[in-house]
């Protein structure tokens, strides 16, 4: 099973076609060669590589969901 991360967009790079972006507290470089997102939007990565805009309600209830699933995971 695989699974996409939403991630932030905190700048864009338009020579290289890459993007840094922003998931819980960390700066990350992913690959834009398949979205064209703008500073701000937020966008799932895959692999390394940015696949698809989301709304920011929709990232941010996705990572509602991540936490919660971490904090299930860390109960005794």
């Amino acid at each position: 099973m695989c699974i996409a991360v939403p991630m932030k967009v905190i700048s864009v790079d338009e020579r290289s076609r890459t993007s840094k972006v922003l998931f819980s507290g960390n700066e990350l470089v992913v690959s834009l060669a398949l979205v064209s997102p703008e500073i701000g939007d937020y966008v799932l990565i895959h692999a390394g590589c940015a696949i698809e805009i989301v709304r920011r309600d929709q990232a941010e209830e996705i990572l509602e969901v991540f936490e919660m699933l971490e904090e299930y995971g860390s109960e005794p």
